[in-house]
Parts: structure tokens; sequence; C-alpha cells
């Protein structure tokens, strides 16, 4: 099994440290999220692994022959190469092979005569059979099709940014790789394709680590979860909600904690595992557990919110209102006759496929494009911010805390209190000594998230966000989250992120291509469900049911001796079970800051868990005997 050893790793920027003496091991078919603020060095990581940049030190261990396969979060290409040729590009000889058939294809389409071109296609052929590289070849088009990108003979350097990095995702994908280094492969996805790009990374044999900040992807795929934080990499074992869940707990438990934080995890536990409970089988007793958990939590103490609900222009009933507005671009139909009015504490969720005109809607509602026919009409006590998806330039030079101050030297809230712009700074993650770091040494994480903070310092009373969490860190989304949640205005967002849309959209509209709008109150992961099953009914042919001859009934199944004797016995193991869970639970609350302690009640709790689930489905399976 190949390894991945990585000891004393240090790096600098400048003269900040991100990351000091940290260390790490991974293995074959481990996927690792790494999580953390922008600007602690996430990509950076990457990229030493990927051997783009050097670290100040390291000590590394790993065989000889160690594939790494890295997808950076800006990828560039050669000018010149098609499409295919870019996906092709890699060093491995499988896909070396693939690139000179492709190019002799291409060649031999231009000169179909040429005795050459057909002598070296017939043995290219022939090595593609024996080295059986078509299924690499049938898998990177497949890979590219899914994600949208169709014309594999195009220049590549002539597509958007967004596909670029889709064609980008489709490399890495068919690579043959012992470690895969992904930074945020689902940003510029659609919900299709994150959810085949999850099923494709599962089946990849390698290690992964990656960079998201979607949160039910991160959930899906992690079997670790590699926080940066204070300069060190912490390594918690299990997927994103398991990571919340212990973090909840050592929250409760560290006195030193911020309030504010300990809440957010809370309430990003309750959302994740929601999201599982519609995503997976689980036991319903296991689940209620996780709940009782949470209201535990909350019943444990008065935690002061991180909420803060601003104080905003009085909207009046009417905030926006369109009538019969149609917009085409060509034959491109994006709206036709659509009508809606919207009134305060709306929060409304845009989706479709990419190209479809979200972005062209959003324009129109804040007054920057116009409707080919009908009119949107604005309340006159409107205030509108518009986040768009490209950062307005920014001088480089300015301090971050005198950009904030252009907005605004202090907001206020609901109830009178006011902030100044340091303490907002604060509230969105950037520390007190940093406020006067220059822009230009910021991470683009963290000057989107900088540029948002702005935004709200006008204190609008209509939101319009157009992909909002495209390279904000989880941290920072949670504190959005937060705030549009408590915020009193108008909410219109364009996301492909299934957790925010689930989280802040309650209700949405879905553009077709062709002009229509659908209007759906379902939460955004319940409306994904349904349209599968939709789908799913779509499929399946009519079946025409023809008259069943009786069948003498199958004999039923009676439980085996040692069955019986498990049927006896199991009722009263799963009660000692949860009273020795709870036990453990009540340890661990009065641990105090006993961390060894604390480590090892946890552990028992995890096998308790463990051989509770056990219990669950061995006492579902033999009741379906014995009452079945």
């Amino acid at each position: 099994m190949s390894h991945l050893i990585v000891q004393n790793l240090t790096k600098t920027v400048g003269d900040k440290t991100l990351f000091q003496n940290i260390e790490f091991t991974l293995y074959e078919g481990e996927r690792a999220g790494l999580i953390g603020i922008n600007g602690t060095g996430k990509s950076t990581l990457l990229s030493i692994l990927a051997d783009q940049i050097e670290a100040d030190a390291m000590d590394i261990d790993r065989p000889n022959k160690y594939r790494v396969a890295y997808l950076p979060q800006e990828p560039t290409f050669n000018g010149g190469e098609t499409v295919l040729q870019a996906v092709f590009s890699g060093d491995s000889p499988i896909l070396k092979l693939n690139r000179e058939y492709e190019e002799t294809v291409a060649a031999l389409a231009l000169n179909p005569t040429s005795e050459s071109l057909q002598k070296t296609l017939f043995s290219l052929q022939h090595r593609m059979d024996e080295e059986q590289a078509w299924d690499v070849n049938a898998l990177a088009k497949t890979a590219l099709t899914k994600l949208g990108i169709e014309m594999f003979d195009k220049d590549v350097l002539t597509l958007s940014g967004g596909q670029q990095k889709r064609v980008a995702l489709a490399k890495v994908l068919i690579e043959p790789a012992d470690l895969y280094l992904l930074d945020e492969p689902t940003n510029h996805l659609d919900v299709q394709s994150t959810e085949w790009l999850q099923e494709m990374v599962l089946r990849l044999k390698g290690a992964v680590i990656f960079i998201t900040h979607d949160r039910y992807f991160l959930d899906e795929l992690s079997t670790h979860i590699y926080e940066l934080a204070n300069q060190t990499l912490y390594r918690h074992t299990g997927n994103y909600g398991d990571f919340l869940e212990a973090r909840a707990i050592r929250e409760e438990m560290a006195a030193a904690s911020a309030q504010k934080d300990r809440n957010r995890y809370r309430s990003e536990l309750k959302w994740i595992r929601r999201g599982a409970k519609a995503r997976s089988t689980k036991q319903k007793a296991r689940i209620q557990r996780f709940e009782q958990l949470e209201d535990n939590l909350e019943r444990k103490t008065d935690d002061v919110s991180l909420e803060l609900g601003l104080a905003t222009t009085r909207l009046g009933r009417k905030v926006l209102e369109a009538e019969s507005i149609s917009k085409a671009f060509g034959s491109q139909k994006i709206l036709e006759n659509f009508a809606f009015l919207l009134q305060q504490g709306d929060r409304i969720g845009i989706i479709g496929a990419n190209g479809v005109g979200k972005s062209t809607l959003l324009n129109m509602l804040a007054g920057e494009m116009i409707p080919d026919a009908g009119e949107i009409h604005v309340g006159s006590t409107v205030k509108i911010a518009h986040f768009k998806q490209t950062l307005p330039k920014m001088n480089e030079n300015e301090r971050m805390i005198e950009y904030i101050r252009e907005a605004s030297n202090d907001i206020t809230d609901a109830e009178g209190v006011r902030y100044s712009a340091a303490q907002m700074l604060e509230r969105f993650l950037f520390p007190l000594h940093a406020h006067g770091t220059p822009i230009g040494k910021l991470s683009g994480g963290e000057r989107k998230r900088l540029h948002l903070l702005k935004l709200l310092m006008e204190q609008p009373n209509v939101l319009l966000l157009d992909e909002p969490t495209n390279d904000l860190d989880i941290e920072t989304l949670g504190v959005l989250e937060d705030f549009i949640e408590h915020f009193p205005g108008v909410v219109i967002t364009i996301s492909h992120d299934r957790f925010f849309l689930d989280r802040i959209a309650k209700k949405l509209w879905i553009l077709d291509g062709q002009g229509h709008v659908e209007e759906s109150l379902d939460i955004y992961s319940e409306y994904l469900q349904k349209r599968e099953q939709q789908a799913a009914v779509k499929v399946d042919a009519p079946k025409i049911e023809k008259p069943k001859a009786d069948k003498p009934k199958a004999e039923k199944k009676k439980l085996s001796f040692k069955e019986q004797k498990e049927w006896e016995t199991i009722a009263v193991d799963i009660v000692k079970t949860e009273t020795a869970i709870m036990e453990a639970e009540e340890g661990i609350a009065n641990a105090g800051a006993d961390f060894t302690k604390l480590q090892d009640l946890t552990a028992k709790l995890e096998e308790l868990n463990a051989h509770y689930e056990h219990l669950i489905e061995r006492w579902s399976y033999l009741d379906e005997i014995v009452n079945g």
C-alpha cells in the first residue's frame, strides 16, 4: 500500500508564517478534506505537495514511483492546444499514447490520403489495444461531457476561466496517480456535475487531499478532515459531520473558546445532519440520538449568538415587482413573461444549469440591464447591494481598515448598538493585528470576504448575491449564513452550493434555459430529490401487468437456534448499550480540561456508538423474521 509521510513542513511567505513543523500521514484510499480560513495556506500546502513551490523545510517519505495529479485553483494551458490535447497532456505513458493517437486522427482528417499517417494510426491502434488505453480515451470524453465541455477540438485558450477549470479537472480525473490534489474542484460546477464528480472521486484508487467550500461534498467524501489553523495542521478522523460533532463537544468543554463559534458549529451540525437524513439510510434510532445530543448541547448554555440584526432602511410593502418581463440574446431565451412581487423577508434562490441566464436576471434586478419587454418596479426605500462573481478592481496598496471605512466608519444593529469598522472586520474573521495589512497581500478568498463586508457596511436592505460561496472558506460561509438568517431585508442569491441554499433559500426560482421560470417552496435538497424521482419515473416504461397465477406461499423464515438466543437478549443489550453511551457522554461533559480523559472517553463513545448501530441493525433483521 502506497503512503505519504510528511514531517517538519514549514512555509513562510514574506513576513507571514503559514504553517510551522506540521506533519501528517496519508495512505492509499484515504480522502482528506482540507479546511481553514482563507489565508492560512491551504492552496500553498497543495502546491508544495505537487512540487510547484518549495517549502522552507520538509521531510517527506513516499515510494520512488509516486505519481501526483494536481488540480490548481487557477489552471494554465499552453497556446495552440485543443481541449483533448490538454486533457491528455500528462506525462504518464498511457496519456502520451492517447495524445499521439488523437493528434494522428486529427492530422489524418486534414490529409486522408497520407499512407504514412494511415500506417502510424494503425500502429497506434494496435498499441491502444495492447495497453488497454481505450478505456482512458473513453473516460476522458465522458468526463468532459459530464462537465459540460463538448467541443473537443476547440482551442482550450478560447474557453472561459470556468470551462478551463473543468478541462483541468477532467485531465486530473483520468490520470493514473498515487495522490490526487484537488483545489476547489466544485467551483463552476452545477449540481449534476458535482454529484458526478463525487462518484468519480470515490472510485479513485489513490489517496486524495481536496479543498472545497461545498460542505455536502466534503461530508460525503472525507475519511479525514485536515484543519489548518494557528500555523498548525489538526487531523480529525471521519467526515465533516463527525468533525462538527466532535468540535461541538470540544467547544462545550473548552471554556476559553468563543461563544459565537460554538453556536455556529451546533447550527451547522444540525443542518449537515438534516442533509444526511435525506441522503443516507442510517438507522432512525441513531439519527434521533444525534438530535438529542444537539438538544442537550443547546440546553447546557445560554450562549450569545453570532447573529447581528442590521438596522436597515424601512422597506415598504412592495420591494421589487416585475410585470411580464422578457429577455433574450438572439435565439437564446432567458425570460418570457416572468412576473413576481418581492416583499420584506423574502429569501430567493435562483438555480438552473450553467448558461441559462441566472446572472442576467440578477443584473436586471440590480438595474444594470434592461428587459426587452415588461417592467421592473423598485420600491422607493430600496437600497440594493449587488455582490458579483468577479471582484471589482481593488487598490492593492490600500489597507483593509481604510477600504472598509470607505463604505462606513461604523454600522448599527436593529437594537441601536453601533459596531466600528474594526469590530466588523473581526466578526468577518480578520484579526485585529491584521487590519493594517495592504490588500495586495491578501489571498483571493480574503479579498472576496473583505469586499462582501464592505457591501454589508453600506447597510443595504436588498442583497443580490451571485455565487457568493465560490472561493470563500467554510468559516466565512458560516458567518455569512448567520448574517443572512438575521438580515431583515430581502435576499436573492445564485448558488450551486446545496448546503448554502438549503440553509438560506425559502423559495426557489428554477430557470430552464427556454424562458420559463418555475417556482418551488421546497428546500433545495428536497427539490433535487423530487426531480430525480420524477426523472426515474419517466425513464421507466409503463408495464402491462399480466394476471398472476396463484403461487403457493413461501414458507415463513424461522429463527435459527443461535438467532433465537440472540433475539431473547438483544433488547436488554440495546438498553445496556444506551445506558453506557449516556454514561460516556456524561463523563465527557464532566471531563473539564482533562483532555487525556476526554480523548479516552471519546474513543470509548465511538466504540459504543458502533456497537449500538450494529445492535439496531441486528434487531431490525431479527424483528423482520419474527413479525414479518
